[in-house]
């Protein structure tokens, strides 16, 4: 892939500061996409009675996107916290397998490091530093950069954080922010991340197996089913195809 102004590669010079200026440079266009829906965040959070105090506390303890738009979804008065509690756990069941697939790129990493490192993972810092990690490991240079992986990933928690509770102390002169479309945001942020780690239909048969079960599983039922099954329907297919090989 050709570096671009929005996408810049390591060079072998590369200090820390540098790697982590360059993770910073390299995720500013998911910004773009991150920062509407964190305000929508915000807002829906507010309408349900979520206080400015609350929602950077969910936000900034609990960094995934999904399960905290399902937490404001349950919100209520009496508060169903072992519900929130269950369905949370549920959605993100996902970084289970975000985190074993960054596993072998920090073996050497010590605790200290690595578990910072893995707190502040979320779907795009896990999908550009895998890519990153690949792009680095053609290049002939060590597989995983952590300044380069750290200056993505707390530069989304930061703005994630700040914008949701912005969202929050401006949501009640909002009206339905859904109605805009801007659910849409981070998907399509997503699909380009993934793009980037294509390697041909045969390697992603695992990925569409798990979108088809998951979509399955989210037409005929309720709730967040549809994230363990497809997660489970991938793993399944995953180790099956890896046999034939």
């Amino acid at each position: 892939m050709p570096p671009t102004a929005a996408h810049t590669l390591p060079t072998k010079a590369d200090s820390p500061r540098s790697e982590f200026n360059r993770g910073i440079k390299n995720c500013l266009p998911v910004l773009v996409g991150m920062i509407p829906f964190a305000l929508i965040l915000g807002v829906q959070g507010a309408q349900k009675g979520m206080s400015v105090l609350e929602m950077p506390l969910m936000t900034g303890l609990n960094f995934a996107g999904g399960s905290e738009f399902a937490a404001v979804g349950l919100w209520g008065n009496p508060l169903p916290v072992l519900l929130i509690i269950a369905v949370t756990f549920m959605i993100n069941t996902r970084h289970i397998l975000m985190g074993a697939a960054l596993t072998p790129y920090m073996r050497h990493l010590p605790l200290k490091k690595a578990l910072p490192a893995l707190f502040f993972m979320t779907d795009e810092s896990w999908a550009m530093g895998i890519a990153d990690a690949n792009r680095r490991k053609a290049r002939g240079l060590p597989a995983f950069s952590l300044a380069y992986y750290m200056g993505v990933s707390l530069t989304l928690y930061v703005m994630w954080v700040a914008f949701t509770a912005l969202g929050a102390a401006v949501g009640p002169a909002f009206g339905d922010v859904e109605a805009l479309g801007f659910g849409m945001a981070f998907p399509a942020v997503f699909l380009v991340l993934l793009r980037g780690m294509w390697k041909g239909f045969r390697a992603a048969r695992p990925w569409l197996v798990s979108l088809a079960v998951a979509a399955l599983v989210s037409l005929l039922g309720e709730g967040a089913w549809y994230v363990p099954a497809g997660a489970a329907a991938g793993l399944i297919a995953a180790y099956f195809w890896s046999a034939e090989a």
